[in-house]
């Protein structure tokens, strides 16, 4: 008598407790719960954004929009610094992330090599920088006397190199790309340098995407070095300009009003400022939202290959 096919995967398949099949149940339920709270805030800046101010002030809105309202991306977008802002980040963030990589990224491959001799002390010395730096006045006046100051590269030169990115950059070019892989390509007449633009970078996907969702989300947000170097309003990143916006919005609504129709107009000012203050969120959140997608593959490899195995 033949097997038929059912008969064989009945065999081959195996057979679940009831304790896995409870605790699989358990686990779903939690990350569901999980996901939700994690969700809902930003669904609720969402739907917030585009509904009636009135409704979002009152606490109407919950579960979605109401009275379908765009006013506070036109009125957001009405302020030309914005469009400019947003480019200025775009292209501090690009061109940051570049210098990023072009420093970390071959730090990290010399460090893990067994026969460079000197790199535990060189280690050491950027390990000391992790727990010990020079504090905001020096730096102000190393970037003022090397004459960065009032330029983009007074944000993406003082902190191209991450440490702690280094340092899981290192591991995963450690774990990844063995000596031997090296020593089969220096027969072949191989240099280091060829080996890693040739070999080590085309190999090491997982780990450069993630030095570039960090080191991009850490460009996109940043406005602290920016109010510090910063004087030409026409070079600030958008989330400089969101802040000042919303400082100026929140300066106005201190007014006394001492009418009835001051009041209301001091309510619907309020109102809109709320309204604007959702907007901001969603647009300065929707280019890191539109990267990650791309790179989310990579991301779970990349931290537990750095993370795990150091």
């Amino acid at each position: 008598m033949k097997k038929t096919n059912n008969d064989f995967e009945e065999k081959t398949s195996i057979k679940r407790c009831k304790e896995d099949v409870i605790f699989d149940t358990v686990l779903f339920v939690v990350l569901t719960i999980i996901l939700l709270i994690v969700a809902y805030p930003l669904w609720w800046v969402i739907i917030s954004s585009i509904s009636d101010p009135k409704a979002v002030s009152s606490g109407l809105v919950i579960w979605h929009p109401i009275g379908f309202n765009l006013r506070g991306y036109s009125e957001v977008f009405e302020d030309d610094s914005i469009v400019r802002s947003f480019l200025n980040s775009i292209l501090y963030t690009v061109c940051g992330v570049l210098v990023n990589l072009a420093v970390t990224l071959p730090t990290a491959y010399a460090l893990s090599r067994d026969k460079f001799s000197g790199k535990k002390i060189v280690t050491l010395f950027y390990v000391v920088t992790m727990f010990f730096s020079g504090g905001l006045i020096p730096t102000y006046l190393v970037v003022r006397d090397v004459g960065l100051l009032d330029s983009m590269w007074a944000l993406i030169l003082p902190g191209c190199l991450s440490v702690y990115n280094m340092i899981v950059a290192r591991t995963f070019f450690k774990s990844n790309i063995s000596e031997e892989l090296y020593e089969a390509a220096e027969i072949d007449g191989c240099t280091q340098g060829r080996f890693f633009f040739q070999i080590a970078l085309p190999l090491s996907g997982a780990i450069t995407a993630i030095m570039v969702l960090y080191y991009g989300v850490g460009h996109w947000n940043s406005y602290f070095s920016a109010l510090i170097y910063l004087s030409d309003k026409d070079k600030y990143p958008l989330q400089l300009v969101l802040r000042s916006i919303l400082i100026s919005n929140e300066a106005a609504l201190q007014q006394a009003a001492t009418t009835a129709e001051a009041r209301a107009a001091l309510n619907a000012k309020k109102e809109l400022i709320e309204l604007m203050k959702y907007s901001l969120i969603i647009i300065s959140s929707i280019p890191v939202l539109v990267l990650y997608p791309f790179i989310q593959k990579h991301f779970v490899k990349g931290v537990m290959i750095g993370s795990v195995k150091g």
